[in-house]
């Protein structure tokens, strides 16, 4: 071994939580608001899932996922989805080497740790769909070789829930590989002024330096908290209580097709990642509760007859957060 390799120490799990509850205090500093936005893209992390950001333009999506890089030290790549975009420009492709007479793999941006899939929606289904094998399998395959890819990876993607002409409806495959669906509403009138005295006093969102933001944490604090987080417990009462929940979206009037077994794995362990993030070593059912929304909005699919009398996913869940018995 070189005299001269440092050997990074493993940092503990109560480290790494003191590293993870900075992270969120630093993205601070370039975003106003959005709290539950950066709570739920954390625990995308944790959990190797992936994040559905929902807002109209100029809210700040792009800046998010730019300050969480950041405040990492993680690699992020942003491409901006189009109806011309082909697969290739995505996962990348073989490239023709006229001096060696061979074809070569050139990489494309989603060989990052950060994905930002800017307005997901307006590109077409087959494009779309190049993202499944990487979602899933977190890998590229080029003529039938796997290339892995960079660990941690969170595919952050938005779209724009006002303008629908060009768009192209996820499909339900690719909807059910998102972790999270969050809703990026227009900020308070406290947080818009503050927003604006930043913005007054020279902040410029495009160097982060400049506001001050700095690595907190690395992969290694996540790799971390991830095997803290295997280690929290759930009890069988609360175990049921996830199943009783995506079984009653199912079987909800209002809703056509309901949380599936995917939705309910999911919903396990966002429940336990924020728990531990909480500093508990056991889920409560308040745990998924919390998290249950995020996780199941994106997963239902309404009647047509509900949606015409205005009835809403999260208006269901609500309605169901009620009625399903909670264990004691």
């Amino acid at each position: 071994m070189n005299d001269n390799t440092v050997l990074q120490k493993t940092p503990s799990a109560a480290e790494a939580g003191a590293a993870l509850a900075a992270l969120r205090t630093e993205i601070g500093k370039a975003v106003v608001g959005n709290d539950q936005a950066v709570l739920y893209l954390v625990l995308a992390l944790l959990c190797r899932g992936h994040v559905l950001l929902e807002g109209v333009p100029g809210v700040a999506k792009t800046l998010l996922v730019r300050a969480l890089a950041t405040s990492l030290a993680l690699d992020h790549a942003r491409v901006q989805f189009t109806p011309d975009l082909m697969p290739g420009d995505i996962t990348g492709s073989q490239i023709y080497d006229p001096h060696s007479a061979e074809f070569t793999f050139r990489h494309g941006p989603v060989f990052t740790n950060l994905l930002l899939a800017d307005e997901i929606n307006r590109t077409p289904p087959k494009t779309q769909s190049s993202l499944l094998e990487s979602m899933e399998e977190r890998q590229v395959s080029v003529d039938g070789q796997p290339k892995p890819l960079p660990d941690p990876f969170v595919v952050v993607a938005t779209q724009n829930p006002i303008e629908q002409e060009g768009t192209y409806p996820l499909p339900e495959a690719q909807l059910d590989r998102f972790l999270f669906k969050v809703d990026i509403r227009l900020p308070e009138r406290d947080d818009e002024f503050r927003i604006l005295q930043r913005h007054a006093n020279g902040f410029d969102p495009r160097d982060l330096g400049a506001a001050g933001l700095r690595p907190v944490a690395g992969p290694e604090h996540i790799a971390a908290a991830r095997a803290a987080i295997a280690q929290v417990t759930m009890s069988p009462e609360v175990l049921a209580y996830i199943v009783d929940l995506c079984r009653a979206t199912r079987s909800s009037p209002a809703v056509a097709h309901g949380a599936s077994t995917r939705g309910a794995t999911a919903l396990l362990a966002a429940a336990r990642a924020f728990a531990w993030l909480n500093g508990r070593a056991y889920v409560t059912p308040d745990d998924v509760k919390t998290v249950a929304v995020a996780v199941l909005r994106h997963r239902l699919q309404l009647r047509p007859e509900a949606e015409l009398d205005g009835v809403s996913t999260e208006g269901v869940l609500s309605s169901l957060l009620v009625s399903v018995p909670v264990p004691v």
